[in-house]
């Protein structure tokens, strides 16, 4: 009978559903969050994806795979999604999906890049880029349930004007310290020149290697790679760290 229940809830989240787009929000100049109904939604973790299908009125399809922003508590899916140049699916999404439009949505996806409150240690984010959405959906999972166990993000991107989240960062819950990294240029005053994630940053915006911290790095392919031997050559331990990284997939 055990079987036959995984069986039927590995069904349920393997089964296209129909999700509505009730509303959207601009987080970035080229990124929007959608949110969407998705009636009989199975719930999710913090730090899952789902794959997005849409369906051409001549029946070709494509699909591609977003990682969920909102907390689990919530009735609702929330996407947060960066447009690709010459992509084929985020210009879509980003830009013509119409409020009541529908998308064909599955999921959730993964179980080894999540956070759950039941955690007590100390967590250290870091992001590139897009690569902080399934850790946003982490912030406020610990939000929403009034987690009090140390968090802390490193959060890297191009520009200031391609921070997402802003506002929402900017007043965050205290216990959650936010440190920003730019690569191509910085805001005025800065102290950081605009350049790549450094071992020294992992240092002095991050958390001690003796704290033994949850690491979780997202971000694209390069960046997660770099910065998860940083912190193996810090003194990290390699099984505390895990790691969600995206690469070119056609938008």
């Amino acid at each position: 009978m055990a079987r036959t229940a995984v069986s039927r809830r590995l069904g349920d989240r393997l089964r296209w559903r129909t999700a509505t787009l009730a509303d959207r929000r601009q987080e970035a100049p080229a990124a929007r969050t959608l949110v969407l109904e998705v009636p009989g939604w199975p719930g999710h973790l913090a730090g899952q994806h789902v794959d997005v299908r849409l369906t051409a009125e001549d029946g070709y399809s494509t699909q591609r795979s977003y990682s969920i922003a909102s907390a689990p508590d919530q009735d609702h899916v929330e996407l947060t999604i960066q447009r690709v140049t010459d992509g084929e699916v985020s210009p879509y999404l980003v830009d013509d999906l119409a409020i009541g439009d529908a998308v064909e949505l599955r999921g959730p996806v993964g179980g080894w890049f999540v956070w759950r409150p039941a955690q007590t240690e100390p967590v250290l984010l870091v992001a590139g880029g897009s690569g902080l959405v399934p850790l946003m959906a982490m912030i406020r999972t610990r939000r929403a349930g009034g987690v009090r166990s140390p968090f802390r993000l490193i959060y890297s991107v191009r520009t200031p004007e391609d921070r997402l989240y802003q506002d929402e960062l900017r007043h965050t819950e205290t216990g959650l310290d936010v440190a920003y990294l730019y690569t191509r240029s910085a805001p005025d005053g800065s102290r950081r020149p605009p350049g790549r994630l450094r071992a020294e940053d992992l240092v002095t915006a991050g958390l001690p290697v003796d704290f033994e911290p949850t690491v979780y790095v997202c971000g694209p392919t390069g960046f997660v790679e770099s910065a998860a031997d940083q912190l193996v050559d810090l003194g990290h331990a390699p099984d505390h760290i895990r790691t969600e990284r995206f690469g070119p997939s056609g938008g």
